[in-house]
């Protein structure tokens, strides 16, 4: 069986085409994908994660409010036990963000048109 992986919808943004898109190319890259859907708190993404048992958790924002999100997402996701899993985030992320991002806890910072490949190949390399 594959890795495991949730992909979430931080915030107000309803936009999920992009989100959908990752789902499906991971989903035909051998990983089971957890989608939640549309307008999720932070602290939802984690109850869901913790629910389904992810190896990796993946959130995609495309509304500008990535860092206020990103912070509570890693404070809630800490607060459920889930610093030993795989954070990732990906949309528009401005690259002068990404270390930002990272410093809050997400290993992957994946902006719009980044590879599927890429993002297959660094969960892989990344969850034992």
């Amino acid at each position: 069986m594959g890795k495991r992986v949730l992909i979430g919808k931080l915030g107000l943004d309803g936009h999920d085409l992009g989100a959908k898109v990752v789902c499906r190319a991971l989903m035909e890259r051998g990983f089971e994908v957890i989608y939640t859907g549309l307008r999720r708190t932070p602290a939802e993404i984690a109850a869901i994660a913790t629910q389904e048992d992810v190896d990796a958790i993946g959130v995609s924002i495309l509304s500008g409010a990535h860092l206020p999100l990103l912070a509570k997402l890693a404070e809630e996701l800490r607060a459920a036990g889930l610093s030993d899993k795989l954070w990732l985030a990906g949309g528009v992320i401005p690259a002068g963000d990404h270390e930002a991002v990272r410093r809050l806890g997400f290993a992957g910072v994946f902006p719009t048109g980044s590879s599927f490949t890429g993002i297959a190949d660094f969960i892989r390399e990344r969850t034992a």
